[in-house]
């Protein structure tokens, strides 16, 4: 089993790691953003794992709506880390300058076209990189310096960033 991130879920076979009735590539945005955060934190959980796991969050849904707001939260906390969830986004470059990793939900719009995503992100000496940004992401997708910048410059809204720490 391939222990890379996941740079661009559109990459996953369609067959490949169903999620409920739909495939990852449609509605993994969650999981996958569990998933890369883990190997940030230096941990690794096979994918049928997590799948498992948050299909199990929303029962009647069973992953075909995507990965509920707050379960990457619950997650970590149930595997023994220290988290904190904001929806201030003044709050949010604190965030992740005090945190290992952070899983960042948000809600973009494009002319007729609207949907909700998360990604992973962390701080680097070079400044904030996230996985699985965009749909065309072939690597690290660099941020800049500021998260709440780079965030009204995309206008994503609607916007809740989870910090994870390890304890």
């Amino acid at each position: 089993m391939s222990k890379e991130f996941i740079y661009c879920q559109r990459d996953i076979p369609k067959e490949k790691w169903r999620y409920g009735f739909r495939s990852s590539a449609a509605t993994g945005c969650g999981w996958i953003a569990t998933y890369n955060a883990l190997l940030v934190l230096g941990k690794y959980i096979a994918p049928e794992k997590l799948i498992r796991f948050y299909e199990r969050q929303l029962p009647l849904i069973h992953g075909n709506t995507g990965t509920s707001i707050l379960a990457p939260a619950i997650f970590f906390k149930r595997h023994g880390y220290d988290v904190r969830c904001t929806a201030i986004r003044t709050h949010y470059d604190e965030l992740v300058e005090s945190s290992d990793v952070c899983i960042l939900y948000f809600w973009w719009c494009r002319k007729w076209a609207a949907g909700a995503h998360f990604v992973t992100l962390h701080k680097t000496e070079d400044g904030i990189i996230g996985y699985n940004t965009y749909r065309n992401s072939k690597g690290p997708d660099y941020y800049g310096e500021s998260l709440d910048a780079f965030l009204k410059k995309k206008k994503y809204f609607g916007t809740v960033l989870i910090g994870i720490k390890k304890k």
